[in-house]
């Protein structure tokens, strides 16, 4: 998040496509969202958020987040911001950082498409994980609260918060691999040996057991608000992807910086960690492990790891598809895993 308040912008650039009416939103946020004083201004953010999210201001300054469905035709399961607002909601009692939320409308006849609202989090977006901007001190701060956060998630009882029925039960592996390995084959743009070989040793080493746990589906770190100058985060953003699943296939994703180089995608595998006072894979899974009570994965070898790592790579591989597919068709694929 920026930190400077939202320049005032031209309503009619605002009421163009996909962009609010900012009348009839002063309107709703006078009935609905408590502590709002006159009319709104917006700011849509940018960095390739998959459902339009603006920065809205009252004329006393109050700021606040909204996230709206795109218009369009869309596929049936994506961009279900309704599920966005009910895990955020269903969170704000658990220590897990998240925005408050303030209000969710289905009226089309407000903007258009169904929305939410949720407070204005101040404070800074790393999008590199070596995090050039901290000193090596924070940068061991920051990854140990990260890793606080995830295990907190892990951790959180699905059935105490309301979210029982959040996700299909059972078979998440097999079911995820399946979902993933279909999306990736009708986004392909070529054929790559690599991920075939990936596809079917994935279907050959499927990993034994289930588990359910809240799945935000997304846990890079630039989807977190780290303090304005504390090396903590204060809100998980973007649980567009979020459903019940199993917490290793999540913390995997979440791990693939480790893996990946900064050529590749916002990895660090050839960097100097240890230089930088960032944990090596070893340190960080074991830290999880410590806080979430597990002890089926050795962090050494990987054991259990390496199948949720190998299927975090072909959701990866599989989302890089999907761009180049997507550049010349205009219907938005990103669904909620199932």
């Amino acid at each position: 998040m920026t930190r400077s308040p939202p320049p005032a912008v031209d309503d009619r650039r605002m009421n163009g496509h996909d962009n609010p009416d900012l009348g009839r939103l002063t309107a709703y946020f006078e009935r609905h969202v408590q502590g709002t004083s006159g009319a709104l201004v917006a700011e849509r953010f940018t960095g390739g958020q998959s459902n339009p999210t603006y920065r809205i201001a009252d004329s006393a300054g109050h700021r606040f987040v909204l996230r709206k469905k795109p218009s369009g035709v869309l596929l049936p399961s994506a961009h279900a911001v309704d599920r966005e607002y009910r895990v955020l909601k269903a969170l704000q009692e658990t220590d897990v950082p998240v925005p408050r939320v303030l209000a969710y409308c289905d009226d089309p006849r407000v903007i258009g498409t169904p929305f939410y609202v949720m407070e204005f989090v101040e404070g800074r977006i790393f999008w590199d994980p070596t995090l050039p901007e901290l000193s090596p001190a924070d940068r061991t701060a920051l990854y140990e609260d990260v890793n606080r956060m995830v295990a907190t998630l892990h951790r959180v009882d699905v059935g105490a918060v309301g979210l029982g029925d959040y996700g299909r039960p059972g078979r998440f592996m097999e079911r995820q691999i399946a979902r993933w390995t279909k999306q990736y084959l009708a986004a392909a743009t070529e054929p790559i040996e690599a991920m075939d070989r990936l596809i079917h040793w994935l279907s050959a080493h499927m990993p034994p057991g289930d588990e359910s746990a809240v799945f935000h589906g997304d846990l890079r770190l630039d989807n977190m608000i780290v303090h304005p100058v504390e090396p903590r985060v204060l809100a998980v953003l973007d649980w567009e992807l979020s459903t019940i699943g199993h917490p290793l296939a999540d913390l995997a994703y979440h791990m693939l910086p480790w893996h990946l180089t900064a050529q590749q995608f916002r990895g660090m595998a050839d960097k100097p960690l240890a230089a930088l006072g960032i944990p090596s894979e070893n340190q960080y899974l074991r830290a999880y492990c410590s806080r979430v009570g597990r002890r089926d994965v050795e962090p050494r070898s990987g054991r259990s790891m390496s199948p949720m790592r190998c299927f975090g790579s072909q959701r990866s591989c599989k989302a890089s598809s999907s761009v180049r597919w997507m550049a010349p068709h205009s219907t938005s694929t990103r669904v909620k895993p199932g």
